[in-house]
């Protein structure tokens, strides 16, 4: 891939939050999608790539951008996978909340699991415990891991989990082992990421969220030299099924880094939405709106942040009529 397309990814993040952070706040989840997925599109018609959407907003007959199969780029350039969450946390746009990101990541052309909307069983670290999880392993055995990994005590160590009724006997197991627990309301993707960030506090991530997210996040792990695994959890013969489709005959075997981004390159990039512990939200000041945006390449290892300052008033699609 060319080294100019992580850039240019960071203005279709950029485009995106602008757009569904004008949302934050008005109770109006499906408005601030909308408005993220359509800067989306927009953009991406301009990019030198010959893109295909492997997850997206849904089937072609579910989404009217987006959708996976699509194709977007210019027709000129490399050929991708692309996978797309134009807000990832609509619930925490709607209700003002904390960690809501614009996402993208790309791979070669059939790098990346095409994965089904459903539940996948994940667990994450940074790079410091690569190698020292295993998620049929019991949660003692993985802090222990992880703690001695980094240096410290099973109690100094910090999971993050989406807080939800599912995950209370993998919240109690944690606690019996004296770890500590940070909960979130959504968004584990950048929960994922947070894993290989010292500066959040967060060690690892835990239990249970929308596999397509997990791709994503896999994608951001690999350009930070972390590790992630994942086991789809269909809920019905239909999602079983579904997987089956989607190319993924045993539902019950490991998904790992490689099977969910393969290849030696893969691009990441997300852009703040409203203020996280790793990125700063859109924030406005009179004609002007700032951004805060991370992008990363798994070939070179570079992890950038990008802070861009917008005149939306030469912007009015970024304006709310």
């Amino acid at each position: 891939m060319e080294r100019s397309l992580s850039m240019e990814l960071v203005r279709v993040t950029e485009a995106a939050a602008l757009s569904s952070a004008r949302w934050m706040g008005r109770g109006k989840k499906e408005e601030a999608d909308d408005a993220a997925t359509s800067a989306m599109r927009d953009v991406f018609d301009t990019i030198p790539m010959k893109g295909t959407v492997v997850i997206g907003e849904g089937e072609k007959d579910e989404a009217p951008m987006l959708y996976i199969g699509e194709k977007l780029g210019t027709g000129f350039g490399p050929r991708v996978d692309v996978a797309v969450d134009p807000v990832e946390g609509t619930d925490i746009v709607a209700t003002g909340m904390e960690n809501a990101l614009t996402v993208i990541a790309v791979a070669d052309q059939g790098c990346l699991l095409n994965a089904p909307d459903m539940y996948m069983e994940k667990i994450a670290v940074g790079a410091e415990a690569v190698g020292k999880i295993d998620i049929d392993a019991p949660v003692l055995d993985n802090l222990q891991a992880v703690a001695k990994a980094k240096g410290k005590d099973v109690e100094d160590v910090v999971v993050t989990m989406l807080n939800r009724e599912r995950h209370a006997s993998l919240v109690q197991e944690v606690r019996d082992a004296g770890a500590r627990i940070k909960f979130i309301q959504a968004g584990d993707v950048a929960a994922a990421i947070n894993t290989a960030f010292d500066e959040t506090g967060i060690d690892i991530l835990l239990g249970s969220g929308g596999a397509p997210e997990g791709v994503l996040s896999a994608v951001g792990l690999k350009c930070l030299g972390g590790e992630q695994q994942g086991k789809l959890l269909p809920k019905d013969e239909p999602e079983r099924i579904r997987c089956e489709q989607m190319g993924i005959a045993d539902v019950s075997r490991v998904l790992y880094m490689e099977d969910m981004v393969g290849g030696d390159d893969a691009i990441f990039a997300a852009t703040g939405v409203t203020d996280g512990g790793l990125l700063q939200g859109v924030h406005y000041k009179g004609a002007n709106a700032t951004t805060q945006s991370l992008v990363m390449r798994a070939q070179s290892g570079t992890v950038r942040f990008v802070d861009g300052t917008h005149n939306v008033k030469k912007k009015p699609e970024f304006v709310i009529k």
